[in-house]
């Protein structure tokens, strides 16, 4: 059972499943207790009902609001009215979906459900009306067990199905998300079929969400139960945890199709958490998955580069591509990830989706991604929203955490296009102020004709010297060749340890005659030599880090998602003062400089977890694994380790989730030194 576990929000699974991962659904009648069993393979969809025909698209309250008080009738409007104002409807999405606490914590005396008066003083068929004279639907949600999952136990549907769809049906609700809390051990095939057949006997369309969390593998059965089901845990708004559930559902991509979708959980776009790099990367990737795509952020306080990702019609098309074809994984070798999905008209989008925390080149080409051989291609960049020509290739150098979004045909309107152009920059992204480094960049012709008049500029923040140490300019370059420059690049003296921004741009004109500018982001880091003699770790700057759930923790233990929350890092009972709290998967990245010798520590799986967690820990210096733990269990006690990394510019510690997935997975590298 995988679960994320949270002190701070609802999910506390106090049922035969409590340590499950969130959100499923609910009950069977007595009299459909007797399920077939589970399918291997993937079935075909029977409800046949055409609904969600393509991935649902609108909103969800509780990534931003979970149970708080502004969850209300007001709010909810207020969120139709946007879907209006800012185009989002006209963009497709069509759901304004409630989420848990819209109830009272208990039945009437006839066993009906009662909205909160206090946050839907009208009721809920006055919202539904609200939201449907908008030109919209609305959602419910109720959970396949005695309660829902938060901890104030609102009524769940387990027993009441007939009677609570019978509710949902008379108040105008379109699509029900159905979790899976105190579900009483029941089979969770028998509860999700019983809700089926419930709606279904409503005579009204709803669209049926199963949140089962992937515990019994629904893609293997819930074709013919529901339209969308969740393959995982609840997503929170962290790189750690996006990544996390994408490499859960990209394995999954046979199982989905029209009417029966993966649902890797809704978007944590706008809600601050990640960058704006990685939102477009989250939502690149939901897209090329045929993913829900569920609105989590709070619109009403959302940015323009908010609205600007959730409202980008070209990556829209690709998630809504009436063929319903997930993408598929093409190639994932050291984080650089290539995904390519078959669209209806025949051409391929393709994800060139960049995992590590530097700019990496990644390619693949169109024979690759099943396009016909042709003379000439049209690559699209759908965040660019510019049209190029390509020989073949589909490359990129693509930013830390980013994706490049294609979609490329074989069109034989392609010469009408500028060539496609490929910007690279070689060298180390690491700096010590007053001390310069070399660094080549790159102006690869990828394109089926030559690009002229090419010149390129590489710029870095104000002070610091970037100068050219060769030609910046060339008349042609042809297809497959490169411009390449010699830069030396210098931070001033005083720069303080941390990530800067530099650009690279180039500009060229095509045969006939179009000017083109390519700008690629990239980032330097100003990094500080350590000191001589054993420093602890949780109080040296690190490069970056990542962590499955909430930040890493210097000197405490994980806790939950927020940072500070952590307790005193304890293993086997032993308390230690110094040391780092991970949460699997997870990985913290130290600047050594050459300089350094050994890394030690005591790892564990921290006591908060009580008997749960399992994990591994891994040392690697400059991309060599130099020691590993093995599986690390809460059963063990403190796991002695160390590494020598004689001669390595950068030291990563890795937590691994031990091979059976992430549940509690709170780890502590306790006592972790450096000696240089």
């Amino acid at each position: 059972m995988r679960h994320l576990p949270t002190r701070t929000t609802r999910r506390r699974v106090v049922g035969a499943l409590a340590t499950a991962l969130l959100c499923t659904t609910g009950l069977t009648a007595p009299e459909a207790l007797a399920a077939p069993a589970p399918t291997e393979a993937p079935a075909s969809p029977a409800l046949a009902d055409g609904l969600a025909l393509t991935p649902p698209m609108g909103f969800n309250n509780w990534n931003s609001t979970h149970c708080r008080a502004e969850f209300n009738e007001t709010m909810v409007k207020g969120i139709a009215d946007l879907f209006v104002e800012k185009g989002l409807k006209d963009a497709g999405y069509q759901y304004v979906n409630l989420d848990d606490c819209w109830a009272l914590p208990s039945r009437n005396a006839d066993g009906k459900l009662v909205p909160d008066p206090a946050r839907f003083p009208n009721g809920i068929k006055a919202v539904a009306d609200y939201v449907h004279a908008k030109g919209l639907k609305l959602g419910i949600y109720t959970s396949a067990g005695t309660k829902t999952c938060d901890s104030v136990g609102f009524p769940g549907a387990l027993g009441h199905e007939y009677s609570d769809a019978r509710q949902f049906a008379d108040w105008g609700v379109d699509y029900l998300k159905y979790d899976n809390c105190n579900n009483q051990g029941v089979d969770a095939k028998q509860r999700y079929t019983t809700m089926r057949d419930a709606l279904k006997a409503t005579g009204r369309p709803i669209v049926y969400s199963l949140c089962e969390w992937g515990e019994n593998k629904p893609w293997e059965w819930a074709s013919d139960v529901g339209h969308l089901w969740r393959t995982t845990g609840d997503i929170s708004d962290n790189w750690g945890s996006m990544v996390s559930i994408l490499k859960q559902n990209l394995p999954l991509a046979p199982h989905a199709g029209p009417g029966h979708w993966n649902d890797p959980d809704m978007l944590e776009v706008g809600n601050g958490g990640m960058t704006d790099t990685e939102y477009r990367s989250h939502f690149s990737m939901w897209s090329i998955m045929a993913a829900p795509l569920l609105i989590g952020s709070d619109l009403r306080k959302a940015s323009a580069a908010t609205f600007d990702i959730l409202d980008n019609k070209e990556v829209i098309a690709v998630d809504q591509d009436p063929l319903g074809k997930q993408g598929t994984v093409l190639s994932s070798e050291g984080g650089r990830w290539v995904v390519a999905k078959e669209m209806k008209d025949g051409s391929r989008t393709v994800a060139l989706f960049n995992e590590t925390g530097s700019a990496q080149h990644i390619a693949t080409t169109t024979a690759a991604v099943g396009l016909p051989a042709a003379h000439g291609y049209t690559l699209r960049d759908l965040w660019q929203h510019r049209s190029y020509n390509t020989a073949g290739a589909i490359s990129a150098t693509v930013p830390a955490h980013g994706t490049v979004l294609f979609r490329v045909s074989a069109d034989r309107h392609w010469a009408k296009n500028p060539p496609a152009v490929e910007l690279g920059l070689d060298g180390s992204p690491l700096v010590e102020a007053a001390k310069p480094v070399s660094l080549t960049s790159a102006v690869t012709d990828l394109g089926r004709t030559p690009a002229r008049r090419v010149s390129v500029a590489l710029s870095g923040p104000t002070g610091w010297k970037v100068v050219a140490a060769s030609p910046t300019t060339a008349g042609t370059v042809r297809t497959g060749h490169s411009l390449r420059t010699k830069w030396r690049v210098t931070a001033p003296e005083g720069t303080a340890a941390g990530s800067y921004d530099l650009t690279l741009r180039a500009t060229y004109r095509s045969p006939t005659g179009i000017r083109t500018e390519s700008v690629l982001p990239l980032t330097m880091s100003v990094v500080v030599a350590p000191p001589s003699g054993v420093s602890y770790l949780g109080d040296l700057p690190w490069l970056s880090t990542t962590n499955g759930f909430g930040p890493v923790e210097r000197n405490t233990s994980n806790g939950e998602s927020a940072a500070g929350d952590g307790h005193p890092i304890t293993l086997g009972g032993v308390a230690y003062a110094k040391g780092l709290g991970a949460h699997a998967p997870s990985a913290i990245e130290y600047y050594t400089g050459k300089q350094c010798r050994t890394v030690t520590a005591d790892v564990g799986v921290d006591d908060e977890k009580g008997a749960k967690g399992t994990v591994a820990f891994e040392i690697w210096a400059d991309g060599a694994l130099v020691a590993s733990t093995g599986v690390v269990t809460n059963a063990m006690p403190a796991q002695p380790v160390s590494a020598d990394v004689t001669g390595a510019q950068v030291v990563r510690l890795v937590v691994t989730d031990g091979g059976d997935g992430v549940d509690s997975d709170h780890a502590d590298w306790a006592d972790a030194r450096l000696t240089c």
